[in-house]
């Protein structure tokens, strides 16, 4: 009903040299990825001393509802990874949970996978062919398929790791438990984000730097495009390096990643300002305020307030209790709908002409809705302003940009657009201003506003 692309998902592991459990610590690191994926979200740990089984617990909801403290204490072990989902390949069920563990004849592995793999398709039917059994949907199974393959002519998981690599297209940040090593991997082209972190001896891979403020970790460094990382008793180590240009999603920047995290040296709250910036040099407009739609818009309003000296407003008051599963309206409610969880201040919007800023307009329901409630609350007029260019294309590595048909960019010119929303004025911001909102400082994927995809994608996708 809310019309945003939704996240994708969450990876967190962690090793205690010391050899203390880790399962309170990863829940705490979910948490703080909580929304990169709220359908399914689980734990699997491993004691490096005694044994090589990985206990594992993971069911559908939120991490706060399925995880309390009787199941985490009985997840013991000093190594584990740990995983939130939201389904962009795969059917929303538990069976397709993460993270996955797998039995072979080298012991055990237990793997947490943000991202989507492009050659998915011809990689099952391959691994299917030579007796390979799936038991979910998810392309998330091919890779540890892959890894057990490449194990029998490898001296160690590490080394199984990298030669998989290459036979993955597509987008990949993983976090991997061996019996012994805690193993950090992202594709070579870094779509989406992947780090490591440190507390006095525990180590931490994480997809957003958040979630290691969250365990009272620092920061250590971002693992780099094409790297393999491994975390020992000895310490932190890179086995491998893939070269490939990068092109790391620049939605991440826009909208996906918390704003308190970095990616790749670049404050993402920074990047949001900076686009709200670029959007009064493009679109300038006398206006009283500007408010942004909660929560990515907000710091997007707040740089378009600051460059145009405007007051900065808020003007909407969200209800973060409402999940992505609550009973939805019928069509002839969903005006109502969107007030179950963004209330409008009607004293910051009466009789005032609005800037209204927003990360994106997908298939446009939501933004008419909004529109349609400030001007029935006494709004003079309002001004749409979208810190993204227009969606044109689906994306394949990870992200749930829908198919063409049902983006609103793709079947309407923006005037048309304008129009169909009900705002005075509407503006995007445009490709050539994405590289000045990272600061020029990261090459990255915009694919879904270009169709200019950085890796082959398989006949039938497109």
């Amino acid at each position: 009903m809310f019309d945003k692309i939704h996240e994708e998902c969450g990876v967190f592991g962690a090793y205690s040299i010391k050899h203390e459990d880790v399962s309170t610590l990863i829940y705490y690191g979910l948490f703080a990825l909580q929304h990169r994926g709220q359908e399914s979200c689980g734990i699997a740990v491993t004691d490096t001393h005694k044994s090589q089984n990985i206990q594992v617990y993971k069911n559908m909801g939120l991490v706060n509802d399925v995880f309390n403290k009787e199941n985490l204490a009985k997840l013991n072990g000093n190594l584990g990874v740990g995983h939130v989902r939201y389904s962009t390949s795969g059917n929303s069920t538990v069976t397709n949970a993460q993270p996955l563990v797998i039995n072979y004849w080298k012991g055990t592995l237990a793997i947490a996978h943000n991202g989507n793999i492009v050659n998915q398709k011809s990689l099952k039917d391959e691994l299917s062919q030579t007796g390979a059994i799936f038991q979910t949907t998810s392309d998330s199974e091919i890779i540890p398929y892959l890894i057990a393959r490449a194990r029998l002519e490898s001296k160690s998981v590490e080394e199984a790791v990298v030669k998989a690599m290459p036979k993955i297209v597509g987008a990949y940040s993983l976090a991997i438990a061996s019996p012994q090593k805690l193993i950090a991997a992202r594709d070579p082209n870094g779509f989406h984000p992947l780090c490591i972190g440190q507390k006095e001896d525990t180590y931490f891979v994480s997809s957003e730097s958040c979630a290691l403020d969250a365990v009272g970790a620092k920061f250590i460094r971002d693992v780099e495009p094409g790297e393999v990382v491994i975390i020992t008793e000895e310490g932190i180590k890179s086995v491998y390096k893939y070269e490939a240009k990068k092109s790391t999603c620049i939605f991440e920047y826009i909208y996906f990643a918390r704003p308190d995290s970095a990616i790749d040296g670049i404050s993402v709250y920074e990047a949001r300002l900076n686009a709200g910036r670029m959007l009064h040099k493009r679109y300038p407009v006398d206006a009283d305020v500007v408010v942004g739609v909660p929560d990515s818009g907000t710091p997007a309003a707040y740089g378009y307030a600051q460059e145009a000296n405007i007051p900065f407003s808020i003007a909407f008051i969200k209800n973060n209790y409402v999940g992505r599963t609550f009973i939805k309206p019928s069509q002839d409610q969903r005006s109502q709908g969107v007030s179950i969880k963004l209330n409008i201040l009607k004293d910051e919007v009466k009789d005032k002409k609005i800037v209204l800023v927003d990360d994106s307009i997908v298939r446009g329901t939501t933004m008419k809705n909004i529109v349609k409630q400030l001007k029935e609350l006494g709004a003079k007029e309002v001004h749409v302003r979208i810190s993204s260019p227009p969606f044109l294309h689906p994306c394949f590595y990870g992200t749930d940009v829908p198919t063409n048909k049902e983006l609103i960019a793709f079947k309407y010119t923006q005037d048309e657009i304008r129009d169909y929303i009900g705002c005075d004025t509407l503006g995007y911001l445009k490709v050539e201003d994405l590289k000045e909102l990272v600061d020029g400082r990261c090459d990255y994927c915009n694919a879904c506003f270009t169709g200019n995809y950085p890796t082959e994608v398989e006949d039938g996708q497109i």
